[in-house]
């Protein structure tokens, strides 16, 4: 199999949501199923089939999260200099726009936009792979074509 790039930071973040659905959320669910059990006919006992779906919910994320910790390669940044690679936080500013943004390239599985967090896959990580401060690039987006201008490789 393929193996998963993950940062420090962000293997540590699947580990601690794996630990607390396995040693909070699964007994605790377990519990209300328990629980619902005991008020009788199950086939009209919506407390019973909520609960049934939440368990049905956490083990599925438990078997995803185990399988991305058991595939993952943890890439650690630091230390790093050059051109744009894994785990590199870039600071880039829009050509058109002059709006400035920074983004850190990290894995699918701990990518979120709101966080700056960038998918090693996206258009824009992309084209920022390989390239250095000062560097133009351009990206084609869902959007359209953008222009940026690379600003700034941070390794930490």
């Amino acid at each position: 199999m393929e193996k998963i790039p993950l940062t420090r930071g962000g293997f540590t973040a699947l580990e601690a949501e794996l630990k607390n659905l396995k040693t909070v959320e699964r007994p605790a669910i377990i519990a209300a199923i328990a629980e619902a059990r005991e008020h009788g006919d199950l086939s009209e006992n919506a407390e019973y089939h909520s609960a049934r779906e939440k368990h049905s919910f956490i083990e599925g994320r438990v078997k995803e999260l185990e399988a991305i910790i058991s595939l993952a390669e943890v890439i650690d940044p630091v230390g790093m200099t050059g051109a744009i690679k894994f785990g590199a936080t870039v600071t880039i500013v829009d050509e058109d726009t002059d709006e400035e943004k920074t983004y850190q390239i990290v894995g699918e599985h701990e990518a979120n936009i709101e966080q700056g967090k960038l998918n090693l896959k996206s258009p824009l990580s992309r084209g920022l792979i390989g390239k250095e401060e000062g560097d133009s690039v351009e990206v084609k987006t869902p959007g359209g074509t953008r222009s940026y201008e690379i600003l700034k490789i941070d390794f930490k």
